[in-house]
């Protein structure tokens, strides 16, 4: 019983200090958390997840790569367990790597010896189970490639064009997460976009 409870104490100091650790960084300095753990991890990322997986030391990422919240690296075949009561020791590690310049959408999972390509987007709720080609856009369970990132580029400039605040000037949004006025630029944001969309949130 007191064994027990010693081991209960122990779990929860070290969650505690793990959750310490990690209030020092936030999404733009987490990688140098991650290098401590061994990640390659470029310059300029912005990372939201708190985790690259059970062996971050598997995971190499470019620069200018955006991670988002729910994204889940897996460096191991967890399958393996099936052949274990056969192969006791089996286990099956691959590496994950993300090329520079790519946005990994919410809740996307990135399997064991997967490449993503160098400026390539993958759609949220993804599953990449096979190389991303540079300069692709891939989606779905699993992935599959739905464009090429030169023809989203064109879509987003008109898009863009088209709704754009004539009020605001363009280094205020680009800027706006880092700026001191930040909530007054949300807001300016928000009342065009609102008016925008007028006839389609009606």
């Amino acid at each position: 019983m007191i064994r027990a409870i010693y081991r209960i104490i122990k779990r929860l100091i070290k969650k505690t200090r793990h959750s310490l650790e990690l209030g020092k960084y936030n999404n733009f300095t987490i990688a140098e958390y991650f290098r401590k753990q061994g990640a390659q991890v470029g310059e300029n990322c912005i990372i939201i997840p708190r985790s690259l997986g059970t062996e971050p030391y598997l995971v190499k990422i470019g620069n200018h790569v955006a991670i988002n919240q729910g994204v889940k690296l897996h460096t191991h075949d967890g399958g393996t367990w099936v052949f274990r009561q056969e192969i006791p020791d089996l286990r099956v590690f691959g590496p994950v790597i993300i090329e520079d310049n790519c946005f990994i959408g919410e809740d996307a999972e990135i399997l064991p010896n997967v490449t993503i390509g160098k400026n390539s987007i993958v759609g949220a709720g993804s599953v990449v189970i096979a190389d991303v080609p540079p300069g692709s856009i891939v989606m779905g369970v699993p992935a599959r490639r739905f464009g090429s990132l030169k023809k989203y580029k064109e879509k987003c400039i008109q898009r863009w064009a088209d709704q754009k605040p004539p009020h605001l000037h363009p280094d205020a949004v680009k800027s706006y997460e880092a700026s001191a006025n930040q909530d007054i630029i949300l807001a300016q944001l928000r009342e065009h976009l609102t008016a925008h969309f007028k006839d389609k949130l009606s």
